[in-house]
């Protein structure tokens, strides 16, 4: 059986304007994985994602490569336990 989790990951670097949040999107969907991502203040990149765990962490290396246009310097993850409060993956605001 696979384990289900939930992230909280934090992107840094060159990550807005570059369509990094539809490109979550569009990458979450072919995973089957839910939750938001969103532009912070900062110039961050926030991300929520649940799913299985093993997922997730093939979601997270595909964005670090699959972006052209954007700079990373840092991914910082941070692991939780799944709720299932998210029906499916979307830009917030």
């Amino acid at each position: 059986m696979s384990e289900l989790a939930s992230a909280h990951i934090t992107f840094s670097g060159v990550v807005q304007g570059v369509g990094f949040r539809y490109t979550a999107i569009r990458k979450a969907t072919q995973y089957g994985l839910n939750g938001f991502v969103r532009n912070l203040h900062s110039g961050d990149v926030e991300v929520v994602v649940e799913g299985e765990k093993g997922l997730i962490t093939d979601f997270v290396k595909e964005l670090r490569v699959s972006l052209s246009y954007a700079h990373i310097t840092n991914v910082a993850v941070e692991w939780g336990e799944y709720t299932g409060n998210y029906v499916d993956f979307r830009v917030r605001f």
